[in-house]
């Protein structure tokens, strides 16, 4: 039978019961479910128990269940036997700390709505956006659908994780052990952004991550440069000419094999991305800066979005304290990120970089290596059937054609739901880039509150008749 009947009444529904689905939220948002800080442990099972008691109202069948961290919440809709779409819907209830304090012009878990300095109304508190305001959209749609129908759209099963913001080290061995609890058609997460206040969008990529440290050693000691200057060798010398020579004129990078399985945007996709005018001034003019320094003869939202990259983020070596000592250091170190795209394996891309620093050493020199993280880039399918279903329904809602952007960050548990269940991910999230996350003053738009709720019940009625 088709949703598409029920669905005025479902919104209508969300539109009346606003102000409630505000208050839900605001109870969410008191709890101090900080991960990081174990002072917070018993607030991060507090805020597993209110989520878990407010989904079990909707229908669920919900426990919060034990991790070697902070709890989890695996809560599932009665389904039919499998005769429609089965959604996993992905959030976590975990937040930054709050620090600083005093830069906060409210307390950080007392949440209100405000008026911007430009008249938007925002809800400010710790977690307003990331991710209580987001995975509550997703909720709150679910309430409307058995509120107005009695039943929801699709079968759906909810798991929210309470260390997200600390890595999820604990998560996906939880994900893991109970891989076969987890059988859907593909994953929703709400933990991405808007193009602009009035755009919406489906992130389709994410670039993936290999991080490196590089440490160059060449003598015994430290050494007085006016004895051996000019006959010892260097490692800052030595680091500082490899690192140079990873980027040539035009921006490229260097290493052999870098480029191996990277593709060209399709002209379609680059088309779109070309109108949506990101541009030096809007994008680096705030930043204090105005020329692009990424691949020359590539868009700016090329360059952030779907090219990869190398930065070095910290760079070590001889003396950098107060005044001076004239010395020769016995090593030199830095610290080296890649953002990967589709195409590029992590081990390969590390093992590349390795081999470029190796090769380059001069004698009486040696390099060790750390590697601090790494997971794939992900890109979804731009045919897939669930994508297309969700780009109709936000288009729908906002009145501006939803923008399919790729997103330079990494967010691993969309590499975890690949690798762990099989499944692909679409991101759909109502964030801005205003809204400080992770940062003092953390806000949500009321409207991307409101409107995001609107948005996941027409989504969840799309998805329904989208063919599987």
């Amino acid at each position: 039978m088709s949703n598409a009947p029920q669905l005025q009444p479902v919104l209508d529904r969300i539109d009346a019961d606003f102000d409630n689905s505000l208050e839900r939220l605001f109870a969410l948002l008191r709890i101090k479910s900080i991960s990081a800080d174990p002072a917070f442990a018993a607030d991060c099972k507090a805020a597993a128990d209110h989520l878990a008691s407010d989904i079990a109202t909707l229908g669920f069948s919900t426990e919060v269940r034990p991790t070697a961290g902070h709890p989890a919440i695996v809560a599932k809709s009665n389904g039919n036997g499998g005769s429609r779409p089965h959604v996993l819907f992905y959030g976590h209830y975990d937040v930054q700390p709050v620090d600083p304090l005093n830069l906060w012009h409210r307390p950080p878990f007392e949440p209100a709505v405000t008026t911007h300095a430009d008249g938007r109304k925002i809800i400010v508190a710790r977690g307003a956006q990331d991710d209580k305001g987001q995975l509550m959209t997703f909720v709150e749609a679910c309430r409307a659908w058995k509120s107005v129908t009695g039943s929801l759209p699709v079968d759906i099963t909810i798991v929210i994780e309470g260390e997200e913001e600390v890595g999820s080290k604990n998560f996906v061995p939880f994900l893991e052990k109970i891989k076969d609890e987890l059988k859907a058609d593909f994953a929703l997460v709400c933990d991405t952004g808007m193009w602009n206040p009035n755009t919406p969008a489906i992130t389709t990529s994410l670039r993936g991550l290999v991080y490196e440290e590089v440490k160059i050693k060449a003598a015994n000691r430290d050494l007085h440069s006016g004895i051996f200057g000019g006959g010892a060798q260097n490692p800052i010398r030595v680091l500082t000419r490899i690192l140079g020579g990873i980027f040539d004129e035009s921006g490229h990078i260097t290493i052999p094999g870098f480029y191996d399985g990277v593709k060209d945007l399709p002209p379609d996709v680059l088309a779109q991305w070309s109108k949506l005018d990101l541009t030096p001034d809007s994008f680096l003019k705030p930043i204090g800066l105005s020329i692009p320094a990424g691949e020359k003869g590539r868009l700016l939202i090329e360059q952030v979005s779907s090219r990869p990259t190398c930065d070095i983020n910290g760079i070590i070596g001889g003396y950098t304290g107060e005044g001076s000592k004239t010395v020769i250091p016995a090593e030199a170190s830095a610290k080296v990120s890649f953002r990967l795209v589709e195409g590029q394996a992590p081990d390969k891309i590390r093992k590349a970089f390795r081999d470029y620093v190796t090769a380059r050493l001069p004698g009486d020199c040696r390099a060790e290596f750390g590697d601090h993280s790494s997971a794939p880039a992900i890109a979804l399918d731009w045919n897939m059937k669930p994508l297309a279903a969700a780009r109709r329904a936000l288009t729908e809602e906002w009145g501006k054609e939803t923008v399919l952007m790729g997103s330079g960050a990494s967010i691993p548990i969309v590499a975890d739901f690949k690798r762990t269940l099989g499944l692909d991910t679409v991101l759909v999230g109502f964030g801005l880039d205003d809204d400080n996350i992770h940062s003092p003053n953390e806000k949500y738009d009321l409207k991307s509150y409101h409107k995001g709720i609107r948005s996941w019940a027409r989504i969840l009625a799309a998805l329904a008749e989208a063919p599987r």
